[in-house]
């Protein structure tokens, strides 16, 4: 059982945050991160229905985040209920994770505006390298701050632990190579990244029924 289930005080984890805390400000990074990107869905111009139509990118580019930041949403959750303590090193892999969450609105403010002009290769690889750091960190979250430091619960799922390890493995590997596709082809590295994100839309439903 894990300290929720026990109901176990931070007092009695003496020296340890409890994984409702950690819940408690994942939910408020990640709704904060969600709800900034509409914000940037403006209009400016007029007629209305031209200026509809020429901030198109910033539709695109809110739908794909977001259900980026959903699904890291889903996974982190399912990340905390496999824990039944923490410790600093986990915590602190969290902070760095939170922190590009939060920080995702902007660049992808930065693709919706600049995607189709002379800026698209600095607005694209600042959204990719934005990416490629929360999922760098998701694995070192699971990877190092799970596994390698011993918190997985005693009762955890050994399928579903297998099956996050198989997911988490390639998140790096493609976000990184579609952020260096950027350097020579933008338009194209923001396909790859909603092509990315769908990937993992459709893995995480498959996984979820498996």
């Amino acid at each position: 059982m894990n300290e929720r289930e026990h109901g176990v005080t931070e007092h009695e984890h003496r020296g340890f945050v409890p994984t409702r805390r950690l819940e408690a400000l994942a939910d408020g990074v990640f709704a904060i991160a969600a709800t900034l990107l509409i914000l940037d869905v403006t209009t400016t111009g007029a007629p209305l229905s031209g200026e509809l139509v020429r901030i198109s990118p910033s539709y695109a580019a809110y739908f794909v985040t977001f259900i980026s930041i959903g699904i890291a949403w889903i996974n982190h959750g399912t990340v905390i209920s496999l824990v039944d303590r923490t410790d600093r090193t986990f915590l602190v892999l969290n902070l760095f994770l939170l922190a590009f969450v939060g920080f995702i609105p902007f660049p992808t403010r930065l693709l919706a505006v600049h995607l189709f002009d002379a800026d698209a290769q600095a607005a694209v690889l600042a959204y990719g390298i934005t990416l490629f750091a929360a999922s760098l960190f998701f694995n070192a979250i699971w990877f190092y701050g799970v596994l390698g430091r011993g918190l997985l619960s005693r009762e955890a799922d050994a399928h579903l632990v297998e099956g996050i390890s198989r997911s988490y493995m390639p998140g790096p590997l493609l976000f990184g190579a579609a952020t260096l596709v950027a350097i020579f082809l933008p338009v194209v590295s923001a396909v790859l990244f909603a092509a990315i994100v769908l990937f993992y839309l459709v893995e995480a439903t498959v996984f979820a029924r498996g």
